[in-house]
């Protein structure tokens, strides 16, 4: 890697868990790749089916480990879909973002971008004097499938 180049998520990853006092593990190692790898959120069983697909099956609790871990750091965010259901996606060092649409019949997680929400957030945060750090979007209704 080049000085001009940014650091890959799972690099920053290792150097803020390394910092942190963590060691490399396999199961975290597999984890953290797989996420890098994900242009969107995912469910514990939904890493865990990939992972067993890959042929390298880890446990959901080690899972569960492993996604704390990377949410506790801010490496990683929790997106609440629903009553105790949780998908996990890797956070860009850089600030880049996106947000999500949930279909609430089939389940359906639509990633989005719209840069006019972000110049509404950041005006409404200057409007009201606070330093908004982080935010996050989470649309319900019906996808073009379920209509």
């Amino acid at each position: 890697m080049s000085h001009t180049e940014a650091p890959t998520w799972s690099e920053h990853v290792h150097s803020v868990l390394a910092r942190a006092g963590h060691q490399r593990g396999g199961a975290r190692e597999r984890v953290i790749e797989l996420l890098a790898r994900q242009p969107c959120a995912l469910s514990a069983v939904e890493i865990e089916d990939a992972l067993r697909a890959e042929g390298t099956p880890i446990g959901r609790a080690s899972i569960y480990r492993v996604l704390e871990l990377l949410v506790e750091h801010g490496l990683a965010e929790r997106v609440a879909v629903g009553p105790g259901q949780s998908r996990f996606e890797a956070i860009d060092p850089s600030g880049a973002h996106h947000h999500h649409l949930i279909c609430r019949e089939c389940g359906r997680l639509v990633a989005f971008d719209d840069p006019g929400l972000e110049r509404a957030i950041d005006n409404l945060s200057r409007r009201l004097g606070v330093r908004v750090e982080h935010h996050d979007v989470l649309l319900r209704g019906s996808c073009e499938k379920c209509e």
